[in-house]
């Protein structure tokens, strides 16, 4: 069985988007736990309409990660925000891959999707990034592995989802790749918007980045990422979206930049003074 795993705050606008895709999988033998974090619109009434498993858990994205694996049955687990729609095959897939026994996680592909300038930047982007071992990580594992590396580290929002699969791999876990993709729904994506998210979940990276400090060219660079520089006649064939990708990663390092200073300043002011 894989259970899908998928952490909710106000999502009714994406949520049965994502549920309906997981009903349509050619693979019939999964479940569904949706974790909601207090939402105040009718989320739980639509993840209800799915499944039993509605429970609700805060305060951030990891604990309630963490707190659906325990609710979860599967051998397998898949970590899902409620923004996203699975293409048909993605659990045939994850079956399939795991009958290797030297996998623990899966990276699931990801394209951008949604209507708008800036949607069509944000897809333009994700293309950079197929393949690419320091941007893309796994998303399902093997219950058991996931376990016994303590799941996401509760302490990180936003590089949780790079920090868990760098430990496995660190500790010779085996990450494997599947080919169906995630569709992830971008919605009303702009610049200003994303730069709040980076600097929101900038807050976490400090202790990211202590961990593994070898992931501050690929992942800690937004503007300058090699993964850019690896297709470079990709930029060149489309100058509108390039610049609108390099307008886009601007502002996301702005946003980063303060969230890490403030981090920094916070952990600071908590240090008691020397006596």
């Amino acid at each position: 069985m894989i259970s899908f795993i998928i952490t909710t705050k106000n999502n009714e606008k994406t949520l049965e988007r994502l549920l309906q895709s997981i009903k349509k999988q050619t693979y019939k033998n999964w479940e569904i736990v949706v974790v909601d974090n207090n939402s105040t619109d009718n989320t739980k009434e639509i993840a209800k309409r799915y499944t039993k498993k509605v429970f609700n858990k805060g305060p951030e994205r990891s604990v309630q990660r963490n707190f659906g694996v325990t609710k979860a049955k599967g051998e397998y687990v898949a970590i899902l925000d409620s923004d996203m729609v699975l293409s048909r095959n993605v659990a045939s897939e994850i079956g399939a891959e795991f009958n290797d026994p030297r996998i623990g996680g899966l990276v699931i592909p990801e394209k951008s999707i949604g209507s708008g300038y800036w949607a069509r930047v944000r897809a333009f982007e994700r293309v950079f990034y197929e393949g690419d071992r320091g941007i893309e990580a796994a998303r399902a594992f093997r219950r058991k592995i996931f376990k016994q590396f303590g799941g996401y580290d509760e302490n990180i929002t936003g590089p949780e989802d790079a920090d868990l699969p760098l430990r496995m791999r660190k500790a010779g876990v085996k990450i494997g790749r599947i080919k169906s993709y995630i569709f992830h729904d971008e919605q009303d994506i702009n610049p200003i918007k994303s730069a709040r998210k980076k600097y929101y979940y900038a807050r976490g990276a400090y202790r990211y980045l202590k961990r593994h400090p070898e992931m501050a060219l690929s992942q800690g660079n937004l503007i300058f990422r090699p993964a850019f520089f690896r297709k470079p006649f990709k930029l060149i064939k489309s100058p509108y979206l390039t610049m609108g990708l390099f307008v886009l990663k601007l502002f996301e390092m702005g946003g980063a930049l303060l969230g890490i200073a403030q981090a920094i300043f916070s952990r600071v002011g908590k240090k008691k003074p020397a006596l």
